[in-house]
């Protein structure tokens, strides 16, 4: 279950990377402009490299490197012993949720403008929640195991027969 619930992350990631996460706009009176995560990056990029690189590596890199290495863990392609890193990653992962969060609260205190959340926002904070839950049900299910395989096997006459 573990294998496919974290195979379907492999799609919704870049599916949250399009979908608009914010709708901003300077004055209640004019439309919103629709903010996904790969517009952000893109604005991004031409005002502050370093920054966007910084974002890049948190919002894109970060989450679907664990979710590829947890995909190859699941089907017996990666060693166990990865299981750290991916957990690195997946904190990496966490820091650009709270980096919106602020932005957006941030934007709403000013009363500059006006920001609305979207759909986006959803999907991308479920997307790095997901992520989170299948990797410690794998290192769960990794200890399981590996506490199982290390018992000795009871005779009989231990389990009282």
């Amino acid at each position: 279950m573990l294998r496919y619930a974290n195979l379907a992350l492999l799609i919704l990631f870049p599916v949250s990377w399009f979908a608009p996460m914010m709708r901003a706009g300077m004055l209640p009176l004019f439309g919103l402009s629709e903010i996904s995560v790969l517009s952000g990056l893109q604005s991004l990029w031409e005002s502050d490299v370093v920054l966007a690189l910084v974002v890049t590596v948190f919002a894109l890199f970060a989450p679907y490197l664990k979710t590829l290495g947890l995909a190859l863990l699941h089907f017996g392609l990666l060693d166990a012993r990865v299981l750290p890193a991916l957990q690195i990653l997946g904190k990496l992962a966490m820091a650009d949720i709270f980096l919106i969060a602020l932005y957006i609260t941030i934007a709403k205190g000013i009363g500059v403008g006006r920001v609305e959340t979207a759909w986006g926002l959803y999907l991308f904070t479920f997307c790095i929640l997901a992520s989170l839950a299948i990797s410690i049900a794998t290192v769960r299910q990794r200890e399981a195991a590996t506490h199982e395989a290390d018992e000795p096997l009871a005779s009989p006459r231990d389990k009282g027969q």
